[in-house]
């Protein structure tokens, strides 16, 4: 099943609303489990070493840290994207935008996502998601810019 280029766009937007939320609100992280296959796999890169998770590995801190009212805002968004298909499998690099609030202090990021999608009986889905922000000595590449204004 060859996807459609608004279905790999649409699982990465729902990956992205199960993350976020609002001031006040609570983010819909339950949601991740339908979006991965079974061992799906979520790697923070931006470190010494390479953070990976499952989904519910992934989940347990992030939601902790919201219930002790330490994380208390969060947004992640699609900025640009390259998608490629093989297939029953596909990759989308994305540069997206973080802004939240952690500790009562606000920050922001940008970075670099790689996401592999397979072809499932039941759909499409995520298998695996590594990412790295931008930092001193690390910009986002010209071909992974977001387009101007």
């Amino acid at each position: 099943m060859t996807p459609t280029p608004t279905a790999l766009a649409a699982l990465m937007q729902a990956f992205f609303d199960a993350v976020s939320f609002e001031p006040g609100g609570r983010p819909p992280y339950e949601r991740l489990h339908g979006l991965f296959i079974d061992g799906g796999l979520l790697i923070r890169n931006i470190g010494p070493a390479p953070e990976v998770t499952g989904v519910a590995q992934f989940i347990a801190p992030r939601q902790r840290s919201v219930e002790a009212g330490e994380l208390t805002a969060f947004r992640e968004t699609e900025l640009a994207e390259i998608t490629e298909v093989f297939g029953q499998v596909a990759h989308r690099t994305s540069t997206y935008a973080k802004t939240g609030t952690l500790n009562g202090q606000a920050f922001s990021a940008r970075g670099v996502i790689s996401t592999q999608f397979v072809s499932t009986p039941t759909g499409w889905r995520i298998s695996a998601m590594a990412w790295d922000d931008e930092r001193p000595g690390l910009a986002l590449p010209a071909r992974y810019a977001p387009p101007a204004a």
